[in-house]
């Protein structure tokens, strides 16, 4: 059976006005069906969540969310506006570089079979300041924390070896100094 493929079936070309890089937190309470609330809201202005942290406050009667987003940047200021209109948000702020410290953690696990490709892998490891958490006869498993850009520098490094699994925890924020995260 053959099909015609017309122009409404093709995707659409990205735009070059769609960028990434924002970085939002959000202290919310911890309910059910408040992510939920909050996803729709970017979903309907077409922006994309890169990574999604949550983890239960110092109270835990409150959640904080950490959201790494991509979208048209003209809409941000709207999306902030309605996430803090919804009941279970009790804040929601836009992060930059310069007003806060962001981190995240990667685990790679990699075949290792012979001993200089161990040795050349430790080598790339101890650069980036990273870590073996587990060490056998044919793999190994890596810990690499900090910066986004730092984490997937080293991700590439490790791609000329036969990479097994890899799991990011997506970005972490917190704001410098006395302001608010």
């Amino acid at each position: 059976m053959s099909r015609t493929i017309t122009t409404s079936d093709k995707k659409p070309a990205a735009r070059a006005d769609i960028i990434g890089g924002h970085t939002l937190s959000m202290f919310v309470n911890n309910k059910p069906g408040v992510l939920m609330r909050i996803c729709q809201i970017f979903a309907r202005r077409a922006y994309n969540i890169d990574s999604l942290v949550v983890s239960q406050g110092r109270d835990p009667q409150f959640s904080r969310l950490t959201l790494g987003i991509s979208g048209d940047p003209a809409g941000l200021p709207q999306i902030i506006l309605q996430c803090d209109k919804l009941i279970d948000v009790i804040h929601c702020y836009e992060h930059t570089p310069d007003d806060s410290v962001v981190r995240e953690l990667a685990l790679v696990k990699i075949v290792v079979e012979g001993g200089e490709k161990r040795t050349e892998l430790l080598q790339i490891v101890e650069h980036f300041g990273g870590k073996t958490v587990d060490l056998n006869e044919s793999s190994m498993i890596i810990r690499i924390e900090g910066a986004s850009d730092k984490v997937d520098a080293a991700i590439r490094l490790m791609n000329s070896y036969e990479i097994i699994e890899t799991v990011r925890t997506g970005k972490v924020v917190m704001a410098r100094a006395d302001q608010a995260t």
